[in-house]
């Protein structure tokens, strides 16, 4: 049997409003990060308001301190506990935040997400999945493959419990590029809310791997990513 080719997806957001009614949504995001795609959204007229969570308060910080934009409005907060009223949203993405959700709080997590969604609302849930050469020299110094296993666990129970309704799962590929090694390191080992350290015999290891994919124009990888798509 032939294997088709996985669909490439650059702009993650295509995949978004292929898969969520998101005309005249109110949106939470949970993990919001530095609020790219939150701002995408109102920028491009595609939701009514986006409440953006970030439990990394530095990065909240820098968040408050940008650009005003009509809609957007941020909290410090994380799944497990959502400060908003019952049925208050129509969509809630998570953009590689689920597994951040300390394993013993994911339970509870599902249960608020349930709570603060409208019926009929949509939960989109994007993971990067364990594998491939990215994931190969991360998980030399930050091996996630427990926590994105226990997320996934999560997921499928809240589905299995009648919380969510799992409607598809779309598998699909994203390029990655980096200048060099030291842009590696700023954007994957160094983030704000990261602790990580690189050193010693695993730095050299990392960046040997690293620079297996490296050319004149940057490294370039391909990561394999999985959407999960929820309805209350």
């Amino acid at each position: 049997m032939t294997t088709l080719p996985k669909e490439v997806i650059v702009d993650e957001i295509e995949l978004l409003r292929r898969l969520v009614p998101l005309a005249g949504a109110r949106v939470v995001e949970l993990g919001c990060g530095n609020a790219a795609l939150a701002r995408r959204l109102l920028e491009q007229q595609l939701v009514t308001s986006v409440m953006a969570f970030e439990v990394d308060e530095v990065q909240h910080s820098r968040n408050l301190t940008d650009p005003h934009l009509g809609g957007l409005h941020f909290m410090v907060g994380g799944a497990e506990d959502i400060p908003l009223p019952d049925a208050s949203c129509d969509v809630v993405i998570m953009l590689k935040s689920l597994h951040h959700v300390p394993i013993s709080r994911l339970d509870a997590a599902f249960g608020e997400i349930r709570r603060v969604l409208v019926p009929g609302g949509y939960l989109y849930v994007s993971e990067p999945v364990y594998a491939g050469d990215f994931n190969e020299i991360v998980r030399l110094f930050h091996d996630e493959g427990s926590v994105r296993a226990a997320a996934y666990d999560a997921l499928r129970r809240a589905a299995a419990a009648g919380l969510l309704t799992h409607v598809e799962e779309t598998v699909f590929n994203t390029p990655l590029a980096f200048r060099d090694f030291d842009d590696f390191v700023d954007r994957i080992v160094h983030p704000t809310h990261s602790t990580l350290t690189l050193e010693g015999a695993t730095l050299v290891e990392v960046r040997r791997r690293f620079d297996r994919f490296l050319t004149p124009e940057g490294a370039r990888f391909v990561r394999e990513m999985r959407v999960n798509l929820l309805r209350k």
